[in-house]
């Protein structure tokens, strides 16, 4: 995940039930001797080097074989966070991947090995067991962050991101939520304050501050705003409001009506920010970039996929990276521009939605060492002035390409 400001983290959606909190963290089970063995139960063997990768949300590491599997040395496996996703919900993006894999869109899926138990429709499981541990294996695909400044290399990215919204758009995800305001505020905010996670002497003007964000989000994205009976909240947002009269001329087209309604849902990566896509030396076969790690992936506008990769807060330097994102995009699929004042409501969602991350995985030890500074009166009180520069960025004019 990347933090609303730009800092590279993965994350978690707040629709998974928190873990208990235990003196062991289920994760401190995992050693070096478990995660052989896992390797050995699906028939593989390794050679004993053993590599753990950056990852907060999973446990994932690199493992060389002593004899390859499907033609590669080395494979990734990824130990999913227990009582984060069900089974249902990770079979999807497996097989999402390997949709995607089949259209010939680079992503790094995970292999279906011979022999494993098959998932119903005749295929082997990517979903294996061991030691209560969930764990797929992927083949090991390297490569660097790609050139971001480069407007080549971003209308590259934006073909392989529109090949992955035509393969996205043909079906929908049966278990995996949306991304909307009802599973990353509303949900984040009841956990935060049912769970006391706020200094009492913040918690009154972070309650304030986030209940104007939302209804200006409720304004300016109403598509955002839905409420799935999955969620289970005391407050839905007031859309209605939207419908009352706004200041400004960027509200006086009624974004809202029908006819101007942004309806795009699709299947889509979800967490696409530049530490998912890496980039191989185009001298090399497959050159370009590849996505990893759909781990996050799920229902939302096409946009989602897209304004992770922009700059900064310069809009010149946003405004030119979008266009090439998107001269890139429209190669292979149509983009509503209407989407594009989705942008700052999508970020002040993930925003909101990262300090609840946070607080839930508090009882893994790699949170508290990694994240020291959260928790404090200093941090929630700049939670609360990222609030507020939200709430402007919001009611500015959306970026125009």
């Amino acid at each position: 995940m990347t933090t609303p400001h730009g800092k590279t983290l993965n994350h978690a959606p707040i629709d998974a039930p928190p873990a208990a909190a235990t003196d062991a963290h289920p994760f401190e089970r995992l050693t070096p001797d478990v995660v052989l063995d896992a390797l050995s139960s699906i028939g593989l063997w390794g050679d004993g080097r053993l590599t753990p990768l950056n990852s907060y949300e999973n446990r994932v590491y690199l493992a060389h074989l002593d004899e390859p599997v499907q033609g590669h040395p080395a494979v990734v496996l990824k130990f999913y966070r227990p009582e984060r996703w069900r089974t249902e919900q990770i079979d999807e993006e497996h097989a999402f991947s390997a949709e995607l894999v089949q259209a010939e869109v680079p992503v790094v899926a995970p292999l279906a090995l011979p022999g494993m138990a098959d998932t119903g429709n005749g295929a082997p499981a990517t979903l294996h067991r061991h030691a209560g541990f969930g764990f797929s294996v992927s083949p090991y695909k390297g490569g660097r962050r790609p050139e971001l400044d480069n407007l080549d290399v971003l209308e590259w990215t934006g073909r392989f991101i529109a090949r992955l919204h035509s393969v996205g758009e043909v079906r929908p995800f049966v278990h995996r939520p949306a991304l909307n305001a009802a599973t990353f505020a509303l949900a984040s905010r009841d956990w935060l304050l049912g769970h006391h996670c706020i200094p009492l002497d913040m918690q009154s003007r972070w309650e304030a501050t986030l209940t104007q964000t939302l209804t200006v989000l409720a304004q300016v994205a109403p598509e955002l705003c839905g409420s799935p009976s999955s969620i289970s909240t005391s407050e839905t947002i007031a859309i209605d409001a939207y419908q009352k009269s706004v200041e400004g001329d960027f509200y006086s087209e009624k974004i809202s009506s029908d006819a101007d309604s942004i309806r795009t849902n699709l299947r889509l990566h979800g967490d696409c920010h530049p530490g998912n896509i890496l980039w191989t030396p185009t001298d090399l076969p497959g050159g370009g970039p590849h996505f990893v790690d759909l781990d996050d992936a799920r229902t939302g506008p096409a946009v989602q996929d897209l304004w992770m990769l922009l700059p900064g807060d310069d809009r010149r330097e946003q405004t030119l990276a979008l266009s090439a994102l998107i001269d890139g995009y429209e190669q292979f699929r149509p983009f509503d521009r209407r989407e594009l004042r989705l942008i700052e409501p999508l970020r002040t969602l993930r925003q909101i939605h990262y300090n609840a991350w946070l607080a839930r995985r508090w009882a893994d030890p790699a949170f508290p060492a990694n994240f020291p500074w959260f928790g404090s009166s200093d941090y929630w009180a700049g939670q609360i002035h990222q609030l507020e520069e939200q709430i402007e960025a919001m009611e500015r004019p959306p970026l125009v390409v």
